[in-house]
């Protein structure tokens, strides 16, 4: 059993240390069912229950920049099986919903198409720290303010929750993911309503899907452009306060902000809040060159490359045929998108560029190319080129998008008009 982070993908362990831990973990829960003991506790116990809203910090790889949420339970007895049948009891438990399969049939193209199926996992607590503590990651806890009967309500919600035909759900990245659920666990127990609140710096500018993103990804700028590549219009639309709270440190902030309203009064959400892990120095890492960069360094490639072209009268069609097929690459995963059951790829203008019709038609380009003739796709593609400049209005591209755009727009221009027939 892993912890997963981000868009909550599990990470290959490094160490030969937190491996044994996991080996322990999974002979504990693989053939059994992590469940509360069946004789249990009374009304007065119940009450000394904590129940917190753990919230991990990110990580330094691409899909541990959003960070993680889990609910951590002290003081009530969970008791876990392995193979045998041996029980083991633990009264201190995080549980959280970013746990998945890679033995899930056709892993892949499920994960690539939305199609992935999470689980819910409950893990004793020692063991759940261990992962992030090895990873230099910070781990904050808000201890909850609630009634009896509130942590009543959320034991046995969460015991419920991991019989094994309600464990497993169909994962959403913005909508269904560990952060919302663990949030949804919580606040469809409590005795009132959530009290309205006021985060400061939120009410004064409309958010969008990307712009929580590029928050957690801004010292990253390569996982930035590879989430602009992937997402679409829909992703640029304005979102409430709530909507946002799919990122684990969005809601940790909110959880500061909230009560609960009963009748004329309303009880703060968090009683106490404490750091159980601080974030390690950072190893250096190497620096990359940005993708502005690289597309600029393509710019002035593409110009001397022109310009020699101009000089010599003669084209250089392997040059081309290179942007033709990167584009054409791509364009064929945007077009996989389509048919993505995340809400926010299906629609990407950035498939006017990264045009899939550039590789299906790249042999007879070349060919016409290398013949002193013209094709047809040079005409079609400055089309969707100046069609996909139209869409800066409506959508945000990945950095780097315009100037590639232009690099294919002098082509197509060169193909078109200084080439001809």
């Amino acid at each position: 059993m892993q912890n997963i982070s981000y868009f909550c993908i599990v990470k290959r362990f490094k160490h030969i240390f937190k491996a044994t831990w996991l080996a322990f973990l999974l002979s504990l829960t693989t053939s059994g069912v992590a469940r509360a003991q069946t004789e249990d506790i009374s009304y007065e116990e119940i009450d000394s229950v904590r129940i917190s809203l753990l919230t991990c910090g990110p990580g330094r790889l691409s899909y541990e920049l959003y960070g993680h949420t889990a609910i951590r339970i002290e003081g009530y007895p969970f008791t876990f099986y392995n193979k045998k049948g041996e029980a083991f009891t633990f009264n201190d438990v995080a549980v959280n919903w970013g746990l998945f399969s890679f033995k899930q049939p056709h892993f892949i193209l499920r994960f690539i198409f939305g199609r992935t199926d999470y689980r819910m996992g409950i893990s004793p607590m020692e063991m759940f720290l261990e992962e992030y503590e090895e990873e230099g990651r910070w781990v904050y806890q808000q201890k909850l303010n609630l009634l009896p009967r509130e942590k009543r309500l959320i034991i046995d919600a969460v015991k419920k929750n991991d019989l094994p035909e309600n464990r497993f759900y169909r994962y959403d990245y913005l909508y269904d993911n560990c952060t919302t659920r663990a949030d949804k666990m919580i606040t469809d127990h409590l005795n009132g309503s959530r009290a309205a609140f006021d985060i400061d710096g939120f009410n004064g500018f409309a958010l969008t899907y990307r712009d929580c993103i590029h928050y957690y990804n801004s010292e990253d700028r390569w996982a930035r452009l590879g989430n602009d590549l992937l997402l679409g219009l829909k992703a640029d639309r304005h979102i409430t306060h709530e909507q946002s709270l799919f990122l684990p440190i969005n809601l940790m902030n909110s959880y500061e902000h909230w009560g609960i309203s009963e009748g004329d009064s309303i009880r703060m959400i968090v009683s106490e809040e404490s750091q159980l892990l601080c974030e390690t120095e950072e190893t250096s890492q190497v620096s990359l060159p940005s993708p502005m960069a690289c597309a600029t360094f393509l710019m002035l490639f593409t110009l001397v490359i022109t310009i020699a072209e101009c000089i010599r009268r003669k084209i250089v069609w392997l040059f081309d045929a290179i942007l033709l097929s990167l584009a054409g690459l791509c364009g064929i995963i945007l077009f996989a998108m389509i048919f993505s059951e995340h809400p926010t790829v299906q629609a990407n203008l950035q498939i006017l560029l990264l045009n899939p019709l550039a590789l299906l038609c790249l042999y007879h380009t070349v060919r016409h190319r290398q013949t002193g003739k013209r094709h047809w796709l040079w005409q079609a593609y400055a089309i969707c080129i100046l069609l996909f400049f139209l869409g800066n209005f409506l959508q945000h591209y990945a950095e780097g998008m315009n100037v590639l755009a232009l690099c294919l727009l002098i082509r197509c221009y060169v193909n078109i008009k200084i080439w001809h027939e």
